[in-house]
């Protein structure tokens, strides 16, 4: 539940936004199967070996809210962290998303979550292969790209932290996770796309497997709340993620 203290907080540091960093400070590929897919990289100032978190978009990809996600790199950033924005997705998979129904574009998900995983491995492989990489990474997943970021941190034990907006387990491997790294989820209680009971569930699991948890409801917030230029709220949960991965990332 968040306190009205958290709320005067997310507001006072609403009226004083972090500035926009503009563009990323490189743009490379990752091989992951047939296909190769962009990274764009946001490098903290601080010297030497750096923690980073992999930032995973949702269904309409980056592009239609770009300032939206960048905020995200702002805020990790400015702590230390370097970020990297995985377009995880082919043309073919946004054709697809994009163009069908609800149900259909949900079977659709259920087929490629092992293939979007395994490019996040892709990614987290290239990432720690860096000579500025502390050797700790992150996941941070938005809606679509948080079943994504929740399913690849199953797999991989080399995922140090996992935090996810609006999203939940894929159904197809929610019985058969065995580990999860310590997770953060953040949910709008008046989310319509997807329920909050996704999120729960989410951290239901982490729990059963021994993991670190710790769920944040928002009340009356709708999907994507953390998207808006001017509820505090928006703040408060760029917040709780930044400082939960400068924890979580810490050498």
């Amino acid at each position: 539940m968040i306190s009205r203290r958290a709320a005067l907080a997310a507001f006072a540091a609403l009226l004083s936004p972090v500035p926009a960093r503009g563009a990323p400070a490189e743009q490379f590929e990752v091989t992951s199967g047939q296909d190769s897919l962009l990274v764009s990289r946001y490098a903290a100032t601080a010297e030497g070996k750096r923690p980073a978190v992999i930032a995973l978009h949702g269904a309409r990809g980056i592009e239609i809210r770009p300032r939206a996600y960048e905020r995200y790199a702002d805020a990790l950033t400015a702590k230390g962290i370097d970020t990297y924005f995985l377009r995880y997705m082919t043309a073919d998979d946004m054709a697809a998303l994009t163009s069908t129904s609800h149900k259909i574009r949900e079977a659709y998900e259920t087929t490629r979550y092992d293939g979007w995983a395994d490019t996040v491995a892709a990614t987290v492989t290239t990432v720690l292969g860096r000579s500025d990489c502390s050797g700790r990474v992150g996941l941070l997943g938005f809606s679509l790209g948080s079943y994504v970021a929740a399913a690849a941190a199953a797999r991989d034990t080399r995922t140090a932290a996992l935090a996810v907006l609006y999203g939940g387990m894929p159904k197809a491997m929610a019985a058969k996770v065995k580990h999860l790294p310590p997770l953060i989820a953040l949910h709008g209680e008046a989310d319509k796309n997807v329920p909050i009971e996704q999120g729960r569930q989410l951290v239901a699991i982490g729990k059963s497997v021994g993991a670190e948890t710790e769920f944040v409801p928002y009340p009356g917030k709708a999907h994507g709340f953390d998207f808006s230029e001017t509820d505090p709220m928006a703040q408060d949960a760029i917040g709780r993620v930044t400082r939960f991965f400068q924890a979580k990332l810490a050498a």
